[in-house]
């Protein structure tokens, strides 16, 4: 359930709002939206009628909310969440935001080269993996918190936030600590112990779509952590399993309009693992920002063929300066523009 506060509505009377929730034992969420308020209920609604809140004070309407997400819901927040990145970029809003980086950190002077390279080619988020969920036990499992140290220094030597996956709940605090935006893989989308513990943190989160993930699930995933606090999650599709075995995953291209029909977070796409060719991530990422996409992320590394994790689907430096210009060409033909990281912040380009 949610009310809406007519334009205008002062604080004094959302926080009555707020207060009568409280007292018929529901959580309440306010959202500030550029249009209007509104203040989202969540807990046993039974017996509670829309009549409850319609009488109060600045109150214009009371809304059921059919969709099991209730917080992630457009129909809930109808204006798109925008979400700030340490200060230096935005995702969500009119610039198409680009993280860039190695899957896995492989050494310091290797992830502060790539920081140096991605930057330079225009990408304004640079990503890593210190930890690494892997199909195999015996496969590279990454560096841990020598890779997060490693990552920090990236960010200092070039100032661009960084993006790293944290794998469990016990390792949330630590990687929050080092990390701009907290990345949930595909493995994990269903792991709710650690959506719940995301979702006390303050820093961004980007959600992976599970390898068999509906669309329905993923936002479900992503109401856990919109309900314990945290409304800064980024949705991402990264392809899932099907029947096919010509790419690695298939890249549903149909779930970036769907999701931002259905929501208000920002959609990021990951090319990369959705084609899992490198050969093929030009024109799927291409295709992501026509189809509506807020941010890619890419794999990009200076050697692929000697990359110890996902070299295949890594982009050299030459291919993936080439394809920044190709995005920053297809944003301007969507009335949208690609963020370009400068010393002060992040302006249009």
């Amino acid at each position: 359930m949610i009310v809406i506060m007519k334009p205008g509505a002062t604080a004094a009377e959302i926080g009555a709002v707020i207060r009568k929730a409280e007292q018929m034992g529901l959580k309440t969420h306010p959202i500030y939206g550029d249009s209007r308020t509104v203040v989202a209920l969540v807990g046993d609604l039974t017996g509670i009628t829309r009549e409850s809140f319609d009488v109060m004070a600045g109150v214009l309407q009371t809304m059921r909310i059919q969709e099991p997400y209730k917080l992630a819901s457009r129909t809930t927040r109808p204006d798109n969440t925008v979400i700030d990145v340490a200060g230096v970029v935005k995702v969500g809003g009119p610039e198409i935001v680009v993280m860039a980086g190695p899957c896995s950190v492989e050494s310091r002077s290797q992830i502060i080269e790539i920081a140096h390279a991605v930057k330079d080619a225009g990408a304004t988020v640079l990503r890593g993996g210190a930890f690494k969920p892997r199909t195999s036990p015996y496969d590279f499992q990454g560096m841990g918190l020598k890779g997060l140290e490693y990552l920090a220094d990236a960010r200092e030597a070039t100032g661009l936030p960084v993006i790293t996956e944290v794998m469990r709940e016990e390792q949330v605090a630590m990687v929050a600590e080092y990390a701009d935006i907290l990345q949930i893989g595909a493995r994990n989308m269903q792991n709710y112990g650690l959506l719940q513990a995301v979702g006390k943190v303050k820093k961004p989160v980007m959600l992976k779509r599970g390898i068999s993930g509906m669309i329905k699930e993923l936002l479900m995933c992503a109401e856990y952590i919109v309900s314990n606090g945290n409304y800064n999650v980024m949705l991402c599709e990264r392809g899932i399993r099907t029947y096919e075995t010509a790419t690695r995953n298939t890249f549903d291209l149909n779930a970036i309009p769907v999701l931002k029909q259905t929501s208000h977070l920002p959609v990021v796409a990951d090319p990369s693992h959705g084609t899992g060719l490198r050969e093929l991530v030009p024109a799927m990422s291409r295709a992501a920002v026509a189809a509506g996409a807020d941010a890619l992320i890419l794999e990009v590394h200076p050697d692929p063929d000697q990359a110890v994790s996902d070299g295949r689907q890594s982009l050299t430096y030459k291919e993936f300066a080439t394809l920044m210009v190709d995005v920053a060409r297809i944003a301007a033909a969507v009335d949208r523009n690609l963020a370009v990281f400068t010393e002060d912040a992040v302006h249009v380009k």
